[in-house]
């Protein structure tokens, strides 16, 4: 609704916060894809902190807790721009929101383009 080209149905998405709260309790097929952009490139003898990003769709932001979907990519040095995905079924009680989380190890800062997208969407309960 913000710009041409999306769009939104349903009451689950806060836009402002970036969660979905599911609306009835039952499985839910979610999906994120961010295209992010390496803000400076690392300078030679720099150390390396990590060369790889996890994303990950977490329910109550309990990413460790086995209630999430993760993807790990690893980063190449030369790139600046990168698409990473992530997709998969999480079962969600009535209340209960996923939201996206980014895990950088890459060792630079990086930002999240426009154009990424997230849905959530109810398959069944």
């Amino acid at each position: 609704p913000e710009r041409e080209g999306m769009f939104h149905r349903g009451s689950g998405l806060n836009l402002t916060s970036g969660q979905y709260t599911a609306p009835v309790a039952g499985y839910y097929t979610f999906t994120a894809t961010l295209h992010i952009a390496r803000r400076e490139q690392r300078r030679k003898g720099q150390p390396c902190r990590g060369n790889h990003l996890r994303v990950l769709i977490c329910v109550q932001s309990h990413c460790q807790h086995n209630s999430n979907l993760e993807t790990v990519s690893r980063l190449e040095s030369g790139g600046d721009l990168f698409t990473i995905s992530v997709t998969g079924v999480l079962y969600l009680q009535a209340g209960q929101y996923a939201s996206v989380f980014v895990d950088n190890a890459a060792g630079s800062p990086l930002t999240v383009q426009s154009g990424s997208d997230f849905s959530a969407i109810l398959l069944g309960v």
